[in-house]
Protein backbone atom coordinates (compact mmCIF):
# COMPACT_ATOMS: atom_id res chain seq x y z
CA UNK A 1 0.00 0.00 0.00
CA UNK A 2 1.18 3.30 -1.03
CA UNK A 3 1.46 5.96 1.50
CA UNK A 4 0.07 9.37 0.76
CA UNK A 5 2.35 12.30 1.22
CA UNK A 6 1.48 14.34 4.19
CA UNK A 7 -0.32 17.57 3.36
CA UNK A 8 1.09 20.74 4.73
CA UNK A 9 -1.21 23.27 6.31
CA UNK A 10 -1.78 26.29 4.11
CA UNK A 11 -0.04 29.44 5.25
CA UNK A 12 -2.44 32.18 6.20
CA UNK A 13 -0.21 34.91 4.84
CA UNK A 14 -1.66 37.91 3.05
CA UNK A 15 0.06 39.21 -0.05
CA UNK A 16 0.00 43.04 0.29
CA UNK A 17 1.60 43.83 -3.06
CA UNK A 18 -1.67 43.77 -4.98
CA UNK A 19 -3.46 45.75 -2.28
CA UNK A 20 -0.79 48.46 -2.33
CA UNK A 21 -0.99 48.68 -6.14
CA UNK A 22 -4.75 49.24 -6.01
CA UNK A 23 -4.46 51.87 -3.26
CA UNK A 24 -1.83 53.80 -5.23
CA UNK A 25 -3.95 53.67 -8.38
CA UNK A 26 -6.94 55.10 -6.49
CA UNK A 27 -4.72 57.77 -4.92
CA UNK A 28 -3.47 58.87 -8.35
CA UNK A 29 -7.04 59.12 -9.65
CA UNK A 30 -8.05 61.34 -6.71
CA UNK A 31 -4.96 63.51 -7.09
CA UNK A 32 -5.82 64.15 -10.72
CA UNK A 33 -9.56 64.74 -10.27
CA UNK A 34 -9.57 66.75 -7.00
CA UNK A 35 -8.20 70.01 -8.49
CA UNK A 36 -10.77 69.82 -11.28
CA UNK A 37 -13.60 69.80 -8.76
CA UNK A 38 -12.48 73.06 -7.08
CA UNK A 39 -12.12 75.29 -10.13
CA UNK A 40 -15.72 76.46 -10.48
CA UNK A 41 -17.34 77.95 -13.55
CA UNK A 42 -15.07 79.13 -16.34
CA UNK A 43 -15.90 82.56 -17.71
CA UNK A 44 -14.14 84.90 -20.09
CA UNK A 45 -13.64 88.22 -18.33
CA UNK A 46 -14.01 91.44 -20.32
CA UNK A 47 -10.87 93.26 -21.33
CA UNK A 48 -10.64 96.97 -20.55
CA UNK A 49 -8.30 99.82 -21.27
CA UNK A 50 -8.88 101.46 -17.87
CA UNK A 51 -5.75 102.52 -16.02
CA UNK A 52 -4.97 100.56 -12.91
CA UNK A 53 -4.91 102.17 -9.50
CA UNK A 54 -1.12 102.00 -9.59
CA UNK A 55 -0.98 104.44 -12.51
CA UNK A 56 -3.03 107.10 -10.74
CA UNK A 57 -2.04 109.07 -7.69
CA UNK A 58 -3.77 107.70 -4.63
CA UNK A 59 -4.78 109.67 -1.59
CA UNK A 60 -3.77 107.53 1.35
CA UNK A 61 -5.80 107.42 4.53
CA UNK A 62 -3.94 105.58 7.28
CA UNK A 63 -5.23 104.26 10.59
CA UNK A 64 -2.25 103.26 12.70
CA UNK A 65 -2.01 100.71 15.50
CA UNK A 66 -3.03 103.33 18.10
CA UNK A 67 -6.15 104.30 16.13
CA UNK A 68 -4.70 107.63 14.94
CA UNK A 69 -5.95 108.76 11.52
CA UNK A 70 -3.71 110.28 8.88
CA UNK A 71 -4.83 111.84 5.59
CA UNK A 72 -1.70 111.79 3.49
CA UNK A 73 0.91 112.83 6.07
CA UNK A 74 -1.44 114.99 8.19
CA UNK A 75 -2.68 113.54 11.46
CA UNK A 76 -6.34 114.29 12.21
CA UNK A 77 -9.00 113.11 14.62
CA UNK A 78 -12.25 111.54 13.43
CA UNK A 79 -14.10 114.89 13.66
CA UNK A 80 -11.50 116.74 11.57
CA UNK A 81 -11.12 113.89 9.10
CA UNK A 82 -13.76 115.20 6.66
CA UNK A 83 -12.26 118.69 6.37
CA UNK A 84 -8.73 117.37 5.80
CA UNK A 85 -9.95 114.79 3.29
CA UNK A 86 -11.76 117.46 1.26
CA UNK A 87 -8.67 119.69 1.40
CA UNK A 88 -6.33 117.00 -0.01
CA UNK A 89 -8.69 115.04 -2.26
CA UNK A 90 -9.13 116.20 -5.86
CA UNK A 91 -12.69 114.90 -6.14
CA UNK A 92 -12.08 111.94 -8.43
CA UNK A 93 -8.89 110.07 -7.54
CA UNK A 94 -9.14 106.82 -5.58
CA UNK A 95 -8.68 106.79 -1.84
CA UNK A 96 -6.59 103.97 -0.39
CA UNK A 97 -7.26 102.89 3.17
CA UNK A 98 -4.11 101.66 4.88
CA UNK A 99 -4.89 100.19 8.28
CA UNK A 100 -2.94 98.22 10.86
CA UNK A 101 -4.31 94.70 11.25
CA UNK A 102 -4.85 95.26 14.99
CA UNK A 103 -7.18 98.24 14.54
CA UNK A 104 -10.79 97.34 15.35
CA UNK A 105 -12.97 96.85 12.28
CA UNK A 106 -15.46 99.45 13.50
CA UNK A 107 -12.84 102.19 13.58
CA UNK A 108 -11.84 101.53 9.96
CA UNK A 109 -15.48 101.40 8.85
CA UNK A 110 -16.16 104.81 10.48
CA UNK A 111 -13.36 106.28 8.35
CA UNK A 112 -14.67 104.58 5.19
CA UNK A 113 -18.26 105.67 5.78
CA UNK A 114 -17.19 109.29 6.40
CA UNK A 115 -15.16 109.25 3.18
CA UNK A 116 -18.12 107.85 1.24
CA UNK A 117 -20.44 110.46 2.77
CA UNK A 118 -18.11 113.13 1.35
CA UNK A 119 -18.43 111.68 -2.16
CA UNK A 120 -15.54 109.24 -2.38
CA UNK A 121 -16.68 106.40 -4.64
CA UNK A 122 -13.36 104.71 -5.36
CA UNK A 123 -12.09 103.19 -2.14
CA UNK A 124 -9.37 100.56 -1.98
CA UNK A 125 -7.68 98.75 0.87
CA UNK A 126 -3.92 98.31 0.87
CA UNK A 127 -2.39 95.01 1.89
CA UNK A 128 1.13 93.94 2.74
CA UNK A 129 1.59 92.79 -0.87
CA UNK A 130 0.70 96.27 -2.16
CA UNK A 131 3.25 97.85 0.14
CA UNK A 132 5.98 95.39 -0.90
CA UNK A 133 5.28 96.16 -4.56
CA UNK A 134 5.51 99.88 -3.80
CA UNK A 135 8.90 99.45 -2.09
CA UNK A 136 10.13 97.60 -5.17
CA UNK A 137 9.29 100.65 -7.31
CA UNK A 138 11.13 102.98 -4.98
CA UNK A 139 8.14 104.28 -3.01
CA UNK A 140 6.62 106.17 -5.92
CA UNK A 141 3.26 106.84 -4.26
Amino acid sequence: MKRRPRREDPHAELNLTNLIDVVFAILVVFMITAPMMTRGVKVDLPKTEAPSLEEKELLRVTVDRNGSIFVGQSQVDLEGFGDELLRQWDGESPVAINSDENVPYGRVMKVVSRAQALGVTKVGFLTAEDLEREKGRGGRR
